[in-house]
């Protein structure tokens, strides 16, 4: 099973995670990491260390963090390249992703990344009452 560390600057991770959940139901070997404003990237390391102790045993684990080149992406990029054969990394965490992230923990990671890709893209629509696009059911 696919471990997955959901990660942010402040509580954000949390939040999502809660969101999720309360969609997707409870899910198993997945955890919440935050920064806060007085951590540094080595705090936040040794954060991910301590979370990746606790999700054992981990075969492959998914680093979902909020911002590309954020802190908690820079920690995260620091523990992948570690584990560049078993861990990765995904950036613009948003709520569809970690929704398809939990349903997705039975597939390998190569299968994962490309398509939490593409989920998290088209989570990303604007409504456009002005259109007529055939979803007269929208209203």
């Amino acid at each position: 099973m696919l471990a997955i560390i959901v990660t942010s600057h402040g509580e954000f991770a949390r939040g999502i995670l809660q969101s999720a959940e309360m969609i997707f139901g409870k899910a198993q070997k997945v955890t919440a990491v935050t920064l806060a404003a007085n951590e540094s990237v080595e705090d936040l390391v040794s954060h991910y260390q301590m979370a990746i102790q606790k999700l054992q045993p981990v075969d492959e684990l998914l680093f979902l963090v909020d911002l590309w080149g954020g802190s908690p992406f820079n920690a995260a990029s620091r523990v992948v390249a570690k584990n560049p054969n078993q861990y990765g990394l995904v950036a613009g965490l948003n709520l569809p992703m970690l929704i398809e992230a939990l349903a997705l923990q039975q597939q390998s990671l190569s299968d994962v990344i490309p398509h939490l890709e593409r989920t998290a893209q088209g989570g990303i629509r604007h409504l456009d009452l002005r259109a007529d696009t055939g979803d007269d059911d929208l209203l």
